[in-house]
């Protein structure tokens, strides 16, 4: 499907429950979603060859990503999700920026792979942030980022310069089996953790 059909589906006016089935699609270009409101989106087992350009969009629904690939640049810098976003499974073959995104429910990568790195500096996510599993390659930071419900890490592998400068965590902290290069990722990391942490 053309990126500019896909466009004008997913902006439509959003109602409660609403949401677009695009799982499975392939889109014909890069997709650029840059400053839209968009209705509730499902792009479950989606492919985006040419990557997507979701800055500044403000996502009013559901927006599933789990097992999408992209093989162009994925950008969601100062994107608010404001339902929750899972990108669980997904892969990301080159740049993925979500610097300054704001995830109002959970955010959920569990078991991505980043071959390109990873920018996360200064999300904020109010549910769960979860990193069971992920893989990053390159450089991963999480510089300022804040996490309020908690930031679950387990089996997480993460490159050896990984930044988690200035983060706050508030919440339960899960580090079991998350290394950074071929270190545990250990709490210290962490230069302000609110509440239970698990090693």
């Amino acid at each position: 499907m053309k990126a500019a059909e896909i466009r004008a589906l997913v902006c439509a006016p959003w109602r409660h429950g609403d949401c677009v089935d695009l799982s499975g699609v392939v889109c014909e270009g890069t997709l650029d979603l840059a400053g839209l409101d968009l209705t509730g989106v499902d792009f479950t087992g989606a492919s985006f060859p040419d990557g997507i350009d979701a800055t500044g969009t403000r996502f009013l629904g559901v927006s599933w990503f789990s097992n999408a690939r992209f093989g162009g640049k994925t950008l969601f810098a100062r994107a608010v999700f404001t339902n929750d976003a899972r990108f669980d499974q997904a892969i990301f073959a080159a740049e993925a920026c979500f610097e300054g995104a704001e995830f109002r429910g959970i955010a959920r990568f569990d078991r991505a792979d980043f071959a390109m790195g990873a920018n996360f500096q200064r999300v904020a996510c109010y549910g769960n942030f979860s990193l069971h599993g992920v893989w990053v390659r390159g450089k991963a930071s999480f510089q300022k980022a804040e996490w309020l419900g908690g930031l679950w890490c387990e089996a997480a592998q993460l490159p050896e310069n990984a930044d988690f400068a200035d983060t706050q965590v508030h919440g339960r902290l899960w580090l079991r089996n998350a290394l950074v290069g071929n270190r545990r990722l250990r709490s210290g990391t962490f230069p302000l953790s609110y509440g239970y942490t698990y090693n």
